[in-house]
């Protein structure tokens, strides 16, 4: 196997990964709260054969000196893209929307291994009956909304009218009952890089990220910090994919992988001739 086949094959096991995540991104354009993830790409190891005796020979020279030789490329990077989805007005009391950008609700999810909290700008919750006389706070995949303080949302059902303030308190009331308030729990997202998707809407941290979690967000709890909470009531955050750019994205990547194919197969032919002629 020669080198131009290695080259090849490198880079094209990085290729198909982009492809996996562009395929995600589009299969999620309809994912309420979803985040597409952007890829980019740096060489692999890379080698300077040197062709002259002296630099001087090759004085104003705007490339590098030598033959760069490389082995191919690798996704350097597989960022959450943040920008801000439309929003979409339903006028349905537990639908919520952010309407700023890097703000996330904080959700329990029970995993194999006991439950995680775990983060969503999906807004589209509803409540779920914990026992004959008290109602909990869920997501539409029935993962319990947690407060400031990470507790769920638990209130009487004689509670059935809901409110929730551009900061984020939620308030349930009704004609009999004392009416409850929450703060609703709200992490500010600084560095997105150590998010990884957990499924549909959900992100959560990586299993071996061994930063401090101060610096990757901010527990939005202080009254001075949930005045920078951008929330709506009766409206939802739709995808922020743009299908199109996804799309040409997805066509350059097969006219990539169909050139690091076309190279194998060149290089295979090379060798054969090489063969033949020994």
């Amino acid at each position: 196997m020669n080198r131009s086949m290695t080259t090849a094959m490198n880079t094209m096991n990085q290729l198909q990964k982009q492809f996996d995540i562009i395929s995600h991104n589009i299969s999620n354009t309809q994912t309420t709260g979803f985040k597409s993830r952007d890829v980019s790409f740096t060489d692999l190891l890379v080698q300077e054969i040197y062709n002259q005796s002296s630099p001087e020979k090759e004085v104003g020279r705007v490339s590098p000196l030598g033959i760069r030789q490389g082995v191919g490329a690798k996704i350097a990077k597989s960022s959450l893209n943040s920008t801000q989805g439309p929003v979409k007005t339903t006028d349905r009391s537990l639908d919520l929307a952010f309407t700023k950008p890097n703000q996330y609700l904080k959700v329990q999810v029970q995993t194999g291994e006991g439950s995680e909290v775990q983060y969503t700008r999906n807004g589209a919750l509803y409540v779920t009956q914990t026992d004959n006389e008290n109602l909990m706070l869920v997501t539409q995949d029935g993962h319990a909304v947690l407060d400031a303080d990470d507790q769920p949302i638990i209130f009487s059902n004689q509670l059935d009218e809901y409110y929730v303030t551009d900061h984020g308190s939620f308030q349930a009331k009704g004609a009999t009952g004392q009416p409850r308030e929450f703060d609703l729990g709200v992490i500010a997202l600084h560095k997105p890089q150590f998010m990884e998707q957990k499924g549909d809407s959900l992100i959560g941290l990586s299993q071996d990220v061994q930063v401090d979690q101060g610096t990757i967000f901010t527990n939005l709890a202080t009254f001075a910090e949930r005045n920078n909470i951008g929330l709506q009531q009766g409206a939802l955050e739709g995808s922020n994919v743009d299908l199109s750019k996804e799309m040409t994205n997805m066509l350059m990547v097969q006219r990539a992988l169909q050139f690091q194919s076309k190279s194998i197969t060149l290089s295979d032919q090379m060798l054969g001739i090489v063969n033949n002629i020994r």
